[in-house]
């Protein structure tokens, strides 16, 4: 989660495609559909070629955003920090440019907030790291060793990578790297983005429509029937003032840290887990209003476009040598993954986890030509909407994902509507 990004979100997919998103849609699909492929035919999963893998991910555990106020706090001590020998991994960050690093003024933000035991909000652990280096070697298992389809060693025309520009997500790249890539440790490079222009968390500082959609409406959420009335008791029982603004992200973000570093929880956070976990959830999709596709779309969409045109470069046949990558790996955040799950149809209602994952792969049958895809979330092998199976033919893939994803042109147009509509009113 990031300080002011989950200020407000709700997401469910909903919507139609006007008549021209259609036809672009269309001409984007021929490329995807060969002619003769017959969807109703068994397809033999032998006969399938991977081409292609994309992998978002949510960083390792970390130290909460802000502290519970409590009389009685968690110790977060400076040695939960320690970095595990074998995720040491070499890199350095560019711009999307391959200029210098930006700024990160999240980084700045963690820094003002020292937790009970010194460490800062926001931090890294031990346990996010060896959480990292774990879906490292899962990948490295799943595409070096089962399959030889990426090289023991890093190549950089054979993989691509993207992180918000946030250390622990830094940080949690080069762990999953470690684990990836075994015989090596670095240097590989790492691109990110200005915190005005990122696009792998809803941005609702450069998206002021979006920021005026969600405006209030995460203390709102605390007044809905059923969340007002277990807040109310959740906060009785540990002595917390009902107006100090603590809600069930804050109480989630706590309680979440805590348990996965195995430290000394609050009774009443363990023994309403559960409860916390869905009004959290519930809180989140409130937020974002699910009713509204545009909400999702200006969350998610110009992430899901980089993925789409991922796709349609790999599948299109005048792509030159080189312009396409075997592994796209991207760090994001739990307010990434969220959004992305309920457009592509498979959101669970769980919070997504420390170093969840979602992976896409593409195939290609190598007698017919037709292309597939395949997703998986935290390894398990999912259904997207409007696919007939596990294995996803290709155009109905990029059909549903259509209905979300954004142009950086659209986005920008979509995003400065409630600005426009804010100076007509004089605001």
């Amino acid at each position: 989660m990031i300080p002011g990004v989950f200020r407000v979100r709700v997401w469910a997919p909903v919507g139609v495609l006007t008549s021209l998103a259609y036809c672009l849609h269309q001409r984007r699909v021929a490329l995807a559909e060969p002619r003769g492929s017959d969807d109703r035919s068994p397809v033999d999963p032998r006969l399938l070629e991977l081409k292609m893998v994309q992998v978002v991910f949510r960083h390792g555990a970390r130290s909460p955003l802000k502290p519970l106020p409590q009389e009685e706090q968690v110790e977060w001590k400076p040695q939960l920090l320690e970095v595990p020998p074998q995720t040491q991994f070499d890199y350095t960050v560019t711009n999307l440019a391959g200029g210098l690093k930006p700024h990160s003024p999240f980084d700045a933000q963690y820094r003002e907030t020292t937790l009970k035991g010194g460490v800062f909000a926001g931090q890294l652990t031990q346990v996010g790291m060896q959480q990292m280096f774990a879906l490292g070697e899962r990948l490295r298992k799943s595409y070096v060793e089962d399959v030889p389809f990426l090289s023991p060693t890093f190549h950089p025309l054979e993989v691509f990578i993207r992180s918000s520009n946030i250390y622990r997500n830094l940080e949690s790249t080069r762990c999953l790297l470690a684990g990836l890539f075994q015989r090596q440790k670095g240097p590989i490079v790492i691109h990110t983005d200005e915190a005005s222009s990122e696009v792998l968390y809803p941005n609702y500082q450069n998206c002021w429509n979006l920021q005026e959609r969600t405006r209030g409406r995460r203390q709102a959420a605390c007044l809905q029937p059923g969340i007002s009335e277990d807040l109310k008791k959740v906060k009785e029982e540990m002595g917390i003032a009902g107006s100090n603004g603590v809600d069930f992200l804050i109480l989630l973000d706590n309680m979440a840290a805590e348990q996965e570093h195995g430290l000394p929880s609050c009774p009443t956070l363990k023994r309403f887990a559960r409860m916390i976990e869905q009004r959290a959830v519930d809180t989140a999709l409130y937020v974002l209003q699910g009713e509204d596709r545009e909400s999702l779309q200006m969350a998610v969409g110009p992430f899901l476009h980089i993925l789409e045109s991922n796709l349609l470069s790999a599948v299109d046949p005048a792509t030159l040598p080189g312009k396409t990558r075997k592994l796209y790996l991207y760090a994001a955040h739990d307010v990434t993954l969220m959004p992305l799950l309920l457009a592509l149809g498979i959101f669970d209602h769980k919070w997504p986890p420390f170093a969840g994952d979602l992976t896409m792969e593409l195939h290609q049958h190598q007698e017919s030509g037709a292309w597939f895809v395949r997703l998986y979330y935290q390894g398990k092998e999912q259904v997207p909407r409007g696919c007939p199976d596990r294995l996803c033919p290709l155009d109905k893939f990029l059909n549903t994902m259509s209905v979300y994803t954004l142009s950086p042109e659209k986005y920008r147009t979509l995003c400065s509507q409630a600005q426009t509509m804010g100076r007509g009113n004089g605001e």
